[in-house]
């Protein structure tokens, strides 16, 4: 299979190529590049899930690899990992793409950069898929970071709106902070086992090499990367901000790709997790899922609610895979791509709609803005029902993909809090985001397409449907929310137990930390080695609890779910419940979901103006500090040229001078004895000779 797979990663990285070089030169702008490219990605992916449908085969795997660095005994291999979850990801990575490049065909049609939009989108596809194909930590890592990187260039694509830079630069170094906690993991990981390979990690915890504390560490620093990919809290801010960016930007965004590589790290890393690490991502997962859902209630652009939906869904994901439930968090991974697609593209038509009309009026108003919405049904008849078979897959109605992720995920946390009691809050945590997903999603479905059209008749007579290139997408996505496509062949519409799904994805044995924990409960020894084996029974134990109270979990959330949207129908579509009363009524509670729990302005306050204060403090020191020793030494060096030019000047010169000048005295004395005339110098001589006879007989 890694021909085939090799194909699929590097066909978009040729179409990229192609369009920076040579896309302007190219008919269409050369977008049928970039679209052969993934489509045809798509088409070898389903090809090979179709091979691992035919073989049934759970542990399925295969590597290829080749020897990329040697430093002394180290080695590290650059290779590919192709296994039943490498699969099915390569299928929902190319699917949502696909379907996105197509509908970029339209909604980017006449922008200047419409060329540099699909060379960005293919690579971005590029990137998300070695991600997904990579075999060990560093090459995930060094993909990893070519998501953001590609991420960036889209999220900011129309540069020169502030709003639209400032996002991508947020993004961008919002998730820098969570991968410097991911690298530290991975350095912690070769240095304790010297390997980065999935596999040799899988064993390395297994044989006891990385355990305790320190295994706990490495997950929660690992886990770290997911929180800023996956934006769970408090690394969420970057996200509803990356609706700056292009419609089917957001889609790809918030649908299967980036997102989604947070959750794909820890449904990879699952078999290692210590259950304290489970634990700490169990909670970051359902803290978000319900604090994601409460901003979302009040927010009123289209595309920032559906974001804050991400932001809850990826919590739910990551709350399952803490909670020991892999199948259903990795389940709702794939689910959650297609409803989450169709919506944000679904978003993108209204909008699209919105801003002709608005235009030909000479309007100025926000065509993103639920409130000046409302009566689309009518003029948008395709998107009215994509939106909204997609937001009943959203909000776990029966029937729908949705109903079978989501009630598994709560089963899934229901039966870990019933056999650890401790954490009860998980599945409150659940149950709540489930009830306020109903609501917002069919608060939002209501103020766009039911009623009258706000913004008036002249306004709404140039709305109309979506071009076909538009529509068919979201034909192709919102049939993918029906969940007939997941559970076959049992073709149960109450759980994927029985289905395709559920039979490549079982949840797989933990290494050494569960089964150490496993062993506390028991009292029991367990030797390192044994992890894999003696974890298996707790594992069975779990699957059994959950089956055991998924049908509690199913009644709970029906309930919930259909309470949600109860409430939502009397508010915004009978008008039997005043929703300015009962935002008043909240008072702090709603302002505080409005202005998304000021988590802005505290960041703003602490990390923002804390970093320019110490900047500020660095500067002082740099000018005062440093740039006064400087300042002092080349005072002290210039009073000492000072002293040195005048002892210069005065001694040695001096002294040089004086020599000169005695010499010059001396010689014109010694020049009045040297006339050249003998008879003088015999007369000196004479004369000297008297003297020195005088003045010895006169002593």
């Amino acid at each position: 299979m890694t021909e085939p797979a090799l194909y699929i990663l590097l066909a978009p990285l040729a179409a990229f190529a192609v369009m920076i070089f040579f896309g302007k030169k190219l008919p269409r702008g050369g977008d049928w590049v970039s679209l052969f490219a993934i489509w045809s990605g798509l088409a070898v992916s389903l090809y090979l899930l179709a091979q691992v449908l035919f073989a049934y085969d759970p542990d399925f795997c295969e590597t290829r690899s080749i020897e990329w660095l040697v430093w002394g005994d180290f080695r590290l291999a650059a290779g590919m990992l192709i296994d039943n979850m490498t699969v099915v990801m390569l299928v929902v990575v190319t699917l949502v793409s696909a379907v996105v490049h197509l509908y970029s065909v339209g909604y980017m049609r006449g922008d200047p950069r419409y060329t540099l939009f699909f060379a960005y989108l293919s690579f971005f596809s590029f990137s998300m898929l070695g991600l997904v194909l990579a075999e060990n930590l560093i090459l995930i890592y060094a993909f990893w970071e070519l998501v953001g990187l590609s991420s960036y260039l889209l999220i900011g694509f129309w540069y020169e709106k502030d709003s639209a830079a400032n996002a991508g630069k947020k993004a961008f170094i919002t998730n820098r902070v969570g991968d410097a906690g991911m690298l530290i993991g991975i350095l912690l990981v070769l240095s304790s086992l010297g390997t980065v390979s999935l596999h040799g990690i899988a064993d390395g915890v297994a044989a006891g090499k990385l355990g305790g504390g320190l295994l706990t560490a490495v997950g929660i620093c690992l886990f770290m990367g997911a929180v800023g990919k996956s934006a769970q809290f408090p690394l969420h801010v970057w996200l509803p901000d990356a609706m700056e960016g292009p419609t089917p930007v957001s889609a790809l965004i918030h649908a299967a790709t980036m997102v989604a590589a947070g959750v794909y790290l820890v449904a990879r890393l699952f078999v290692i997790l210590s259950f304290d690490a489970s634990v700490v991502i169990a909670y970051v997962g359902g803290f978000t899922a319900l604090f994601a859902a409460t901003i979302a209630v009040a927010q009123n652009d289209i595309k920032r609610v559906l974001a804050y939906s991400t932001l809850s869904q990826l919590g739910y994901m990551v709350m399952a895979l803490g909670a020991g439930a892999y199948t259903a968090g990795f389940f709702h991974l794939v689910t959650h791509a297609m409803f989450k697609a169709c919506l944000f593209l679904g978003s993108g038509s209204v909008i699209h709609a919105m801003h002709h009309a608005l235009q030909h009026t000479g309007s100025h108003a926000d065509a993103q803005d639920l409130r000046n919405m409302g009566g689309l049904r009518r003029k948008m008849p395709l998107t009215f029902w994509t939106f909204l078979i997609s937001t009943l897959a959203l909000c776990g109605v029966p029937l729908m993909s949705g109903f079978l992720s989501k009630d598994s995920i709560l089963a899934g946390t229901l039966a870990f809090a019933s056999e650890h009691p401790a954490h009860w809050l998980l599945p409150v945590f659940g149950f709540a985001a489930a009830a306020l997903t109903a609501f917002y999603m069919f608060r939002l479905v209501y103020l766009a397409f039911s009623g009258t059209f706000r913004m008036g008749a002249d306004a709404e007579r140039h709305l109309h449907e979506s071009p076909s290139v538009m529509i068919v997408p979201l034909v192709i996505l919102s049939t993918l929310c029906f969940f007939g496509f997941y559970t076959l062949p049992a073709f149960n519409p109450t759980t994927p137990e029985g289905g395709w799904f559920a039979h490549l994805l079982p949840t797989p044995a933990r290494a050494y930390g569960v089964a150490h924990y496993a062993a506390d409960l028991s009292h029991e020894t367990v030797v390192p080695g044994e992890a894999f084996e003696q974890v298996a029974p707790h594992a069975e134990h779990s699957a059994h609890g959950s089956h055991a109270i998924h049908t509690i979990a199913m009644m709970i959330s029906i309930f919930v779910a259909g309470l949600g949207i109860l409430i939502a129908s009397m508010g915004y579509y009978w008008n039997r419940i005043s929703p300015a009363l009962w935002q008043r009524r909240l008072g702090f509670v709603y302002r505080g979901m409005y202005r998304k729990w000021w988590i802005d302005e505290i960041y703003d306050v602490t990390v923002v103006w804390g970093t320019l204060g110490f900047t500020r403090v660095l500067t002082w020191f740099d000018l005062r500090v440093i740039d006064g020793l400087v300042d002092g030494s080349a005072w002290l060096t210039r009073q000492w040229s000072r002293l040195s030019g005048w002892f210069d000047l005065r001694g040695v010169d001096g002294f040089v001078n004086f020599t000169a000048w005695f010499v010059g005295i001396w010689g014109r004395f010694v020049r009045l004895f040297q006339g050249g005339q003998l008879q003088r110098y015999i007369l000196y001589t004479l004369a000297g000779v008297g003297l020195v006879l005088i003045l010895s007989v006169l002593q």
